[in-house]
C-alpha cells in the first residue's frame, strides 16, 4: 500500500469513482469529500499528503479552498476541473495549487502527475539539500555553481534565480507572475517580456537538454520536468 493519503475533493460521482478507483488500483490510500467544507474539514484533520480537487464544488468554488488550506499548510493540490480558460488556471496556480488537469483527462497522466508529486516530497523530505541533480543537469547550491554533464555553466545572476527556483519547484507548473515576483519582487510593465528573454538565454546555455528540461505552458508560464 502507498504510504502517502490521497484526498479527492470531486462532487461528480463518476468522476470521483474514476479517480477513487485508479487510486485502488494503484494501491493509493485515499479519502473523499463532495462539498468545500468538507474538504477543508478534512484537510486539517487528516493531514493528507495530495489533494486532487475540483474547482465547480456546490457550496464554495475550489479557489477558495485553495486559499483556505493555504493558510496553514503547503500540501500539493493537483486541480482536476472542466474551466479551461487561461485565466481560470493562472488564477488557481496563482492561489497555490500544483498542478492542474483539465476534464476530460487521461489517468494515465494524472498518475504520472501524481507521481511527480511524490518525487517532489521524497526530496523534500530531506532535512539538508545541497544539490540537486536532475538529468545531465546538476546545481551545487553551496557553491552556486551549475553544471551540465561535466562542463560548468556559466549563468548570469537572473538565470541562476530563475533556474534554481524551477528545480526548488520541479515537476510545478510556476505562472509568470510567480516567478517575477520571487526573482525581481516588483513586477513592472515589461517584466514577461523580460522573463521570456533571460528564459530564451537559459534554454540556450542548457543546450540540447532544454526541451526536455523546462517546459512551456503557452500564456500561464513554465515548469522544470523531472527527467
Amino acid at each position: 500500500m502507498n504510504e502517502y493519503l490521497v484526498l479527492v475533493v470531486e462532487d461528480d460521482k463518476p468522476i470521483r469513482n474514476l479517480i477513487t478507483t485508479t487510486l485502488k488500483m494503484n494501491d493509493y490510500r485515499f479519502i473523499t469529500a463532495v462539498r468545500s467544507n468538507e474538504a477543508i474539514m478534512l484537510s486539517a484533520s487528516h493531514k493528507p499528503d495530495i489533494i486532487i480537487l475540483d474547482l465547480g464544488l456546490p457550496d464554495i468554488d475550489g479557489v477558495e479552498v485553495i486559499e483556505h488550506i493555504r493558510t496553514w499548510s503547503d500540501v500539493p493540490i493537483i486541480i482536476v476541473s472542466a474551466r479551461s480558460e487561461d485565466r481560470d488556471k493562472i488564477t488557481a496556480l496563482d492561489k497555490g495549487a500544483d498542478d492542474y488537469l483539465t476534464k476530460p483527462f487521461s489517468v494515465d497522466e494524472l498518475l504520472a502527475r501524481l507521481r511527480v508529486i511524490q518525487r517532489r516530497l521524497m526530496k523534500s523530505e530531506n532535512i539538508s539539500v545541497t544539490e540537486f541533480v536532475n538529468g545531465r543537469l546538476r546545481i551545487d547550491y553551496v557553491s552556486g555553481c551549475v553544471h551540465l554533464d561535466d562542463e560548468e555553466l556559466h549563468l548570469t545572476p537572473i538565470e541562476y534565480k530563475l533556474l534554481c527556483l524551477l528545480a526548488k519547484n520541479v515537476g510545478k507548473v510556476l505562472t509568470h507572475k510567480y516567478i517575477i515576483q520571487s526573482v525581481w519582487g516588483t513586477p513592472a510593465d515589461n517584466s514577461e517580456a523580460s522573463l521570456r528573454v533571460f528564459m530564451a538565454t537559459l534554454r540556450k546555455k542548457l543546450s540540447d537538454s532544454s526541451q526536455a528540461l523546462i517546459q512551456t505552458h503557452i500564456g500561464i508560464g513554465y515548469r522544470m520536468m523531472k527527467l
